[in-house]
This record gives structure tokens, C-alpha cells and sequence, in this order.
């Protein structure tokens, strides 16, 4: 293990793909701040509330398809460990086969799918009419977005954490520029930004494709249409680990969703509150995210590679790192917290609010790190099935808290989430153990 520590180049590694991804990852909620400003600027505040409401809609059903990006990983990691050019060709083929039939049931179903949600909304007749009208035009870029998660799962796989953080800083480039363009120059509104949002993504798919084209070809691999009919044939991996994935994201989108709506029951200044301390909680995904992706990526080449030790290098080094920084964040969070608070919101009851359950995410950090990596290498190591049954035990536990405690209001929602980051760790954390004592990892 101190053998780990003294190489240069694995800590280098680890950081060639970490930061690219963070860097890309923060990229995403700056879109959203550029989108909120240009809306927030027309005359009316129901266009921002449709843009918000159609917006989270199309992140929601992208979000839960994400799969695509993760299973592509895994799979094509473990094909570059195992220089395994077939299998390279096979899982691109396959990921963008699953991404593109999606998609076309996701264009096809739009309206039922709109029709439905909305049934479950209390939003003003205004804000629905505007929502629906960005969901109507932006459910047509489901094509790219999705083929954009098989592209990006497919480079981070092959060690090259390069390209898709250029691809997403491209997409969201690109969505900024046409929203001036489309809303300002145009005064296009709401249907405005979503088209921009629709060009952006297939823009960034184009691009997608050329950076998988120099990688195919550099690579010699066969050609894709004369490999089609054999990677069809070998789809049901492919499926089991895509099944297992949007189950095990389906829970987790639950307990973020409920402790949304069960903080908007307990007041408006406690539902701010709890949105400025979520902007907290997405400082730690973006972090704890890029290491898992680097997890991802060593762990399946060196389960493809079957090198134990390279795979001992790996979570030894990527887990030092991920818990340096898990400690910076605790300490700034408890020695500038408030400060960040008092950025982020100048309301002095929200204020005062949030430093109530400051202390919550003080430990977060610490404490959710350890799931952030560990699903990285289960999604390594292609075994959606155990971290499929992790979260089922951990969901459960995350309401048994909540009901428990449920007359503590607000602490009994952060102190559910915290015992949920925290038995996601420890459940993934031992059937790591057994896998790694059998030897099946």
C-alpha cells in the first residue's frame, strides 16, 4: 500500500481524470443560473416558473436514463483493461442502440408523460402552459442527450477524461450563447431556451462522434456496420446492468424528491433554507462525483486487466485523495458555512434557518464520500445487482429515520439523508468486503 503513495504517476492519474470531470460538472449549474437570468428578465415571473418546472421535467427523465452513461463506463473500461477491441466496438454499439430506442419512446409517450406530471402539479395555469411549452420542444433533444451519455461513458472509459469534459463544456457553451441569441435577440421566450437547449445537445453529439471516430479509428476497430448484428446479439449484459442502475437511481431520485416536498410542508422560509443547503450538498457531489468516475474507470481496467494490484493501487490512492478533500470541505463548511450562507441568501429569516441545520451538512462530507466512491467501483466492476440491493436497504432506512423522528421536523429530513449517505457507505462497504474475501473482485 505505502508502495502506492511514492508513484507519481498514479496520483497524477487520478487527478488527469478527476479534475476534468469536476471542471465539466460545475459547468452544469452555471447553465442553469445563465437560463434563470435571461427568463428572469421578461415581464412576467410565469415564464421563469415554466422554465423551471419543464426544465427539472426533462432532467428528471434524463437524469433517470443516466444509466447509459454509467453501465457504458464500466463495460468499456474493463474492454480497455482487457484490450478487448471488440468489446470496445460492442458496448458503443449497444449503448447507442439503447440510447436511441429510448429516446424514440420518450418523443412518442411526450404528451401522456406531460399530461401525467402536470396532473400532480399546483403551479398556476400560466406557469403549466409555459412549462409545457419547453417540454414540448426540449423532449426532441432526447436523441442527443442520450447518445451524449453513451459518447461520454464511452471516452471516460478508455482513461480519456479529456474529451468529455470538452464535450460538456461545449454543450453548455453553446446553450448560453443561443439563449442571448434566441430570447434577447429574437424574444423568442420560453420556447427560446428550449431550443437552445435542443441545438446545444445535438451539437455537442456531432462533436461526440468525431472525438469516438479519431478513437476508432486510432485504434483499428472493426467497422460499426458490419459489427451491428454481432454487438445486438450480446445486449443482455448490457440490459442486466442497465436494469439494476436506473433501479438503484430510481431510489435515490425518491429520497432527494421527498425531502423536497416534505421540507415545503414545514413553511416557505424552511424550504429556502433547504434549498441554499442544497447548494452545499452540490458542492460535494461535484467533488466526491469526479472521483467516483475516476473509480469507475481504474477499477474496470484493472478487473478487465484481472491485476489485483493495480487494483489495490487504485482504491488505495483515489481514496486517500477523495478523503483530503472530504476533510477541506468539513472544515469549510464549519468555519465559513455561515458565510456561505449569507452569499447565497440575504433574507434574514432564511439565514437565520439555515444556520440551524448548518451542522448537518458539516458532517456530510465525511460521511458520503465513502458511497460516492464505492458505487464507482461497483460501476467498475459492472455489478449493478449488489449496489441495486445496497439502496433498496438504505431507502428503507432513510424513511424508517424520517417516520422515527419525523416530529423534529426539518432535522428529522437532514438527519434521515445524512443516515442514508451513511449506510449506502457501509452497506456497499461490506459486500465489498465479501466480494474482495471470495475473490470476486
Amino acid at each position: 500500500m505505502l508502495s502506492a503513495f511514492l508513484q507519481k504517476s498514479l496520483h497524477f492519474r487520478v487527478f488527469s481524470i478527476a479534475f476534468p470531470m469536476v471542471l465539466s460538472n460545475i459547468t452544469v449549474p452555471l447553465l442553469g443560473l445563465v437560463d434563470a437570468a435571461v427568463i428572469g428578465h421578461l415581464d412576467q415571473s410565469w415564464y421563469l416558473g415554466g422554465v423551471a418546472v419543464g426544465s427539472n421535467m426533462i432532467l428528471v427523465l434524463f437524469w433517470l436514463l443516466g444509466f447509459l452513461r454509467m453501465a457504458t463506463t464500466g463495460i468499456t473500461a474493463q474492454a480497455w483493461g482487457a484490450k478487448d477491441k471488440e468489446g470496445l466496438a460492442n458496448i458503443f454499439l449497444q449503448g447507442m442502440t439503447l440510447a436511441w430506442l429510448f429516446a424514440f419512446i420518450m418523443i412518442l409517450l411526450h404528451p401522456f408523460i406531460a399530461r401525467f406530471v402536470f396532473s400532480f402539479s399546483d403551479a398556476s395555469a400560466e406557469v403549466l402552459h409555459y412549462a409545457n411549452a419547453y417540454f414540448s420542444v426540449r423532449i426532441w433533444s432526447a436523441p442527443a442527450s442520450l447518445s451524449n451519455l453513451v459518447l461520454i461513458g464511452w471516452l471516460l472509459g478508455m482513461q480519456n477524461a479529456k474529451r468529455p469534459m470538452i464535450l460538456i463544456v461545449f454543450i453548455n457553451i453553446i446553450n448560453v450563447l443561443l439563449d442571448l441569441v434566441f430570447v434577447l435577440g429574437f424574444s423568442w421566450g420560453v420556447k427560446g431556451v428550449a431550443f437552445a437547449s435542443v441545438i446545444a445537445d445535438y451539437s455537442g453529439m456531432i462533436l461526440g462522434f468525431y472525438f469516438v471516430f479519431k478513437s476508432w479509428a486510432g485504434l483499428g476497430l472493426v467497422s460499426p456496420f458490419s459489427q451491428w448484428k454481432k454487438a445486438s446479439n450480446g445486449m443482455v449484459r448490457l440490459l442486466k446492468l442497465n436494469r439494476d442502475i436506473f433501479l438503484r437511481s430510481l431510489c435515490l431520485q425518491l429520497a432527494f424528491t421527498f425531502m423536497i416536498f416534505q421540507g415545503a410542508s414545514l413553511g416557505d422560509d424552511v424550504v429556502a433554507a433547504n434549498a441554499v443547503l442544497m447548494n452545499f450538498l452540490m458542492l460535494i457531489s461535484f467533488a466526491m462525483d469526479g472521483f467516483a468516475y475516476v473509480m469507475e474507470v481504474m477499477v474496470g481496467n484493472s478487473v478487465g486487466a484481472k491485476d489485483r494490484q493495480m487494483l489495490i493501487r487504485s482504491l488505495v490512492v483515489t481514496s486517500f485523495w477523495s478523503l483530503v478533500i472530504s476533510i477541506l470541505f468539513t472544515f469549510g463548511f464549519l468555519f465559513f458555512g455561515k458565510n456561505l450562507i449569507d452569499v447565497i441568501s440575504d433574507i434574514s429569516s432564511v439565514r437565520e434557518q439555515a444556520y440551524i441545520y448548518l451542522p448537518w451538512l458539516v458532517w456530510m462530507p465525511l460521511v458520503a464520500m465513502w458511497c460516492f466512491l464505492l458505487d464507482g467501483v461497483f460501476i467498475g466492476a459492472t455489478k449493478g445487482r449488489e449496489m441495486r440491493n445496497c439502496m433498496f436497504v438504505s431507502i428503507v432506512f432513510f424513511f424508517s429515520i424520517w417516520f422515527s423522528f419525523r416530529s423534529d421536523g426539518n432535522h428529522a429530513i437532514w438527519g434521515a439523508m445524512l443516515g442514508f449517505m451513511a449506510l449506502r457507505g457501509l452497506t456497499l462497504g461490506g459486500v465489498f468486503m465479501l466480494q474482495w474475501r471470495k475473490g470476486y473482485l
